[in-house]
């Protein structure tokens, strides 16, 4: 006999009605009656948003993507507009990747919308993720949704939510919008389509994103300095084929060879484990092709087109994988000094955006240049927040470890597709003087200290997974380490609690930016560690900076070994 919970069993059995359709109905019997651990995983919550919107296993539940939950959370938003907007005539863009369902979904969105009145400006074909942010405030806009789940397994879908300023929802509005949301009755979604309300958009936008893109990346580069440049890129069969190529070509960069076998959008993704260029298995085809044309650069991005994966030629001369927080430590040194040699007069307070979790080595640079660095949670909503919340300073470009970055604040997303134009663009620039961009990094390592940090993810699938990652996380606020790696800790920061505790001076204060379930440990040695669970993935994350001083390029394997000796006692002590 199959025993189920009888709260599992009575949301399950709410949609074995009229209101769901007889496909819908069929699958949830054959989990009650054969199934009822993804009986249980479907029925045991409601999808939330976090730091990138609402991302979950398609198939019928509360727990899951369907036509059912995104209609219900697309009714909510609508009663939402009309509250927060409500002598205005509503509009909102509509935009979606290369998944599986992507374009159905998106079209159900589309027709809950027009249902309710609200006009639609939906994307033809699939797009990427920051041209629906650049899309919400080119089309004046008050919402913008996109289908995705990013880089997550085949079976992933998502829905992200942009609002009038083209930056992701932010607290409190996620919160009330939810409360709309839970406000409903699955009965009260109207799904039927208003065609007259419904525009579909196409290359009207990419040309004014491409422009934007362009015209964001700064440059005196000549013809001849550009086409030196050999450039290998994939789009892991994502979105970014539909833009990058015409980006680059429109750019001056025509010497760009594209892995032929990843460049059709197959939300499968046939050729790799996993579409994300965080990891070096993604990039693999692209490297091997990267080897035989001899380039300088290798870029994939993931099947949104909101993270790129950067390979360049490293002391031995082959190409080698930067990790996220160089990646935007190049970027960000780029647009610095681009920034202090231009006319500065009409610029007011530039900034620079971070995250708590990056590196360090961000607020360092900001200080050289006599910038501001503020800095955020996880995630391009927060960033884009600081641009909203501060619009008498002007934003120059911002970004975080995983693999994300934005330039300028055209686009209030991570922007995959300005962001390779602008790696391309200091690719060629460190080359032009007869420089690779591992010899810049290490330059800026001597100039600025030589900082090293690595990512440990631990997957903690289903409920039970979810579980024990809390219980991680109240094990180490309950029974906090006194030291990492013998070095003293010196400071916690307790985003949950909102509470910095400084163990040198015994002084507590209030952290002002929103709670987050966030720890991070300094040491008295400079280490700082940090433990975050993913807002969108059944993941923990520890998140480890390290940094000596790098007096001359001669000690740099002596100081890299030393700074991995240390890595790897804390994660000894860590357990991890």
């Amino acid at each position: 006999m199959i025993y189920h919970k009888p709260e599992i069993l009575q949301k399950a059995n709410t949609w074995l009605t009229d209101t769901f359709d007889q496909e819908t109905q069929q699958i949830i019997k054959e989990n009650i009656a054969y199934n009822p651990e993804e009986l249980a995983d479907s029925f045991y919550k409601n999808l939330e948003f976090g730091t990138g919107g609402m991302r979950g296993i398609m198939g019928p539940g509360t727990n899951r993507i369907n036509k059912y939950t995104l209609g219900k959370n697309t009714q909510g938003l609508s009663n939402y507009l009309k509250k927060s907007f409500p002598e205005m005539p509503l509009r909102v863009a509509i935009a979606y990747d290369c998944r599986h369902n992507s374009k159905e979904l998106a079209q159900v969105v589309a027709n809950v919308f027009s249902a309710n009145d609200i006009e639609v400006f939906l994307f033809s074909d699939l797009r990427p993720t920051p041209e629906l942010s650049f899309a919400v405030k080119h089309l004046n806009c008050q919402c913008g949704i996109v289908l995705t789940a990013s880089h997550n397994p085949p079976e992933y879908n998502g829905y992200k939510v942009y609002w009038i300023d083209g930056g992701q929802l932010v607290p409190p509005q996620d919160k009330e919008i939810i409360a709309e949301i839970e406000s409903l009755d699955f009965k009260d979604i109207l799904f039927s389509e208003n065609k007259k309300r419904i525009t579909l958009i196409d290359k009207e936008v990419d040309t004014a994103f491409v422009d934007a893109s362009i015209k964001n990346v700064v440059s005196d580069l000549s013809t001849k300095d550009k086409e030196a440049l050999s450039i290998v890129f994939t789009s892991l069969h994502g979105t970014s084929i539909t833009l990058i190529p015409d980006t680059l070509k429109k750019a001056g960069f025509n010497n760009v060879h594209i892995v032929e076998e990843q460049a059709v959008p197959d939300g499968s993704f046939p050729t790799v484990t996993s579409p994300n260029p965080e990891e070096p298995a993604a990039l693999k085809m692209a490297l091997e092709l990267g080897e035989v044309k001899d380039s300088d650069i290798v870029i994939g991005t993931d099947p949104d087109c909101d993270r790129l994966g950067i390979a360049v030629r490293g002391d031995d001369g082959k190409l080698a994988i930067l990790n996220g927080n160089q990646t935007m430590i190049l970027m960000t040194d780029y647009l610095l000094e681009q920034f202090s040699n231009s006319s500065k007069s009409e610029y007011n307070k530039p900034f620079i955006g971070s995250t708590i979790v990056s590196t360090p080595m961000m607020d360092v640079l900001a200080q050289s240049y006599n910038i501001e660095c503020k800095t955020g949670l996880t995630g391009f909503k927060w960033i884009a927040k600081m641009i909203n919340d501060h619009p008498d300073q002007h934003f120059i470009g911002g970004g975080e470890e995983s693999f994300g970055y934005m330039v300028g604040d055209f686009v209030r997303d991570k922007d995959a597709v300005t962001a390779t134009l602008l790696a391309c663009t200091i690719a060629a620039h460190v080359k032009k003087q007869g420089q690779t961009l591992h010899e810049k990094l290490k330059a800026l390592y001597v100039k600025h200290g030589f900082y090293k940090e690595v990512l440990i993810s631990l997957v903690k699938k289903g409920q039970a997974g979810a579980k024990e990652i809390q219980q991680m996380l109240i094990e180490l606020r309950e029974n906090p380490p006194k030291e990492i790696n013998g070095s003293p800790v010196i400071k916690v920061e307790d985003y949950q609690l909102s509470q910095e505790t400084n163990f040198v001076t015994g002084i507590t204060k209030k952290i002002e930016i929103p709670a987050s379930n966030v720890l991070i440990y300094y040491t008295e040695d400079g280490s700082k560690i940090a433990a975050r669970p993913s807002g969108t993935e059944p993941k923990i994350k520890f998140y480890i900076s390290v940094n000596e001083p790098l007096d001359h390029l001669d000690n740099y394997e002596t100081i890299s070994s030393k700074l991995d000796l240390r890595i790897s006692g804390i994660k000894k002590t860590l357990g991890v």
